[in-house]
Parts: structure tokens; C-alpha cells; sequence
């Protein structure tokens, strides 16, 4: 199960990561633009790091 925690990202560690406000980030979650999230029993979203580093992949672009 610690191994399953340590895959869940809180919304705080994601932020951090790609150093956006939260209120842009809360955004792009409610229009379909962000990562995958989980919304838990308690309230709290939580984003798998495999959706979040699936999400900024396409943002990547190939240079020509």
C-alpha cells in the first residue's frame, strides 16, 4: 500500500512541480485541460504520477 501512496501525487506536490497557481490548475481540471485526477471518498484529488507525467508528454514538442 506505501508504494501505492508514494504513485498519488497531492494537489500541493503538483503545483510545486510545474510551478502554476492553484486556481489556473483547479481550471484546467474543471475544462477537461489537465491531468487525470481522483476525487477520494474524503474530498481530497490526488493525481496518479503515471496520468501527470502522461499529461505533460503532450506537451513536449519534437524538434524539426
Amino acid at each position: 500500500m506505501a508504494t501505492r501512496a508514494k504513485n498519488m501525487l497531492t494537489i500541493a506536490e503538483v503545483l510545486d512541480e510545474i510551478d502554476v497557481p492553484k486556481s489556473t490548475f483547479y481550471r484546467w481540471l474543471h475544462t477537461g485541460r489537465g491531468p487525470k485526477s481522483l476525487k477520494l471518498p474524503n474530498g481530497k484529488r490526488k493525481i496518479r504520477r503515471a496520468d501527470l507525467d502522461t499529461w505533460l508528454s503532450t506537451f513536449e514538442s519534437t524538434a524539426a
